[in-house]
């Protein structure tokens, strides 16, 4: 049994461990999905609730809170952590893999109440240490890290299969642009959608609140984002709806995907993915061979993901491509060199090979 670990503060590493579960699935492994936020007191998670709405309505918020945040692992009392290692026993959980560092401190604690713990592997989604990881430390001594992105290799050493559909060829997609601000919906996206659409680009922006697809700019698709889904509610993927103009908020009819996000779909068929740039979002784009147009990160370490990417030919910053007015014709390049990353010779090796590798058969079963 593998038991992925993840954080609901974030769907940038939250989906990502989804994705990972679900291909595990796929090759006959036992998992469990675990979000630090479920360990915690209701008034906590109440606060991130709040936390979320604030931060997508105010970006200067967003990023002050990101540097401010405390651990919320903190905040998990001894009671739940030994009913969740109790759990662990039971199912037979013998591996974790942890994609937020708000777990280290949790995994820590265990650990000096003298209780085994099943084998740690660590996955990095962003190029760098993202804030939950830097504010943990140092992983513990014998803890395998593996990467998906690297600032300082500036290659792409391992990677989580989103799907096993190739990329939609070029000449078959549409022209539209995905338009988004990750998982919780921040950054200066929307307002980058009225300038894209005033260019005469027809945009899917995906929306976190009904009355952002009232005021989106005309001949716009917009999809909502369920507003009362959590990711501690459930294992499932983010639920999106499509929200047609003056359609009553409540009778969209959110789909979820099974194998992967829904919104991953959307990214197949666009010409570009115009976002600020998160992990999550990486392997978007490079999965779907969709270019990243590249918005305002939401702190250093999205900062060095977008640095990457235009160091590799992916992505383009949005002032670079605003100054080309706004050309189609420069996506074509980053689409094809994101083709030849993923299907050629030097493309990242799977996540799933790596676990695989030490697992064993116990990986596979």
């Amino acid at each position: 049994m593998i038991a992925v670990l993840t954080s609901g503060v974030a769907l940038g590493v939250h989906v990502p461990g989804l994705l990972l579960a679900s291909r595990l699935r796929e090759r006959g492994a036992e998992t469990v999905v675990e979000v630090i936020e479920r360990l915690l007191p209701d008034d906590r998670r109440r606060s991130i609730e709040a936390s979320r709405a604030v931060f997508h309505r105010d970006f200067r918020v967003a990023r002050a809170g990101q540097r401010l945040a405390a651990d919320p692992s903190s905040a998990v009392d001894g009671t739940a952590l030994a009913a969740l290692h109790d759990r662990w026993t039971r199912l037979g959980v013998r591996h974790a893999v942890v994609f937020s560092g708000f777990w280290l401190g949790a995994l820590r604690r265990l650990s000096g109440t003298g209780l085994r713990l099943p084998h740690v592997t660590v996955c990095h989604v962003d190029s760098v240490e993202s804030p939950s990881f830097r504010r943990a430390g140092p992983t513990s001594p014998g803890t395998d890290v593996v990467r998906l992105a690297s600032s300082a290799t500036g290659r792409l050493p391992c990677t989580i299969p989103v799907t096993h559909r190739p990329p939609v060829p070029w000449a078959e997609r549409g022209g539209r642009l995905l338009v988004h601000g990750g998982g919780w919906g921040m950054g200066t996206y929307r307002e980058r959608a009225a300038d894209l659409a005033a260019a005469g680009h027809a945009l899917d922006l995906v929306v976190h609140e009904p009355d952002e697809a009232a005021s989106a700019p005309p001949g716009t698709r917009a999809y909502l984002m369920d507003p009362s889904w959590h990711p501690w509610h459930d294992d499932g993927y983010p639920p999106l709806g499509r929200l047609a103009p003056g359609q009553d908020p409540g009778s969209v009819r959110y789909r979820r995907g099974t194998a992967h996000h829904a919104s991953f779909d959307l990214a197949r068929g666009a010409a570009a993915m115009v976002s600020k740039p998160g992990g999550g979002t990486l392997l978007d784009s490079l999965w779907s061979a969709t270019p990243l147009v590249l918005l305002e990160p939401s702190g250093q370490h999205e900062e060095h993901n977008a640095r990457l990417w235009c160091e590799l030919g992916f992505g383009i910053r949005y002032e670079q491509w605003r100054a080309t007015g706004f050309d189609p014709a420069c996506l074509r390049p980053l689409h094809e060199a994101l083709l030849a990353a993923g299907t050629g010779p030097a493309r990242p090796q799977s996540l799933l090979d790596v676990l695989g590798a030490r697992e064993g058969p116990a990986c596979t079963r």
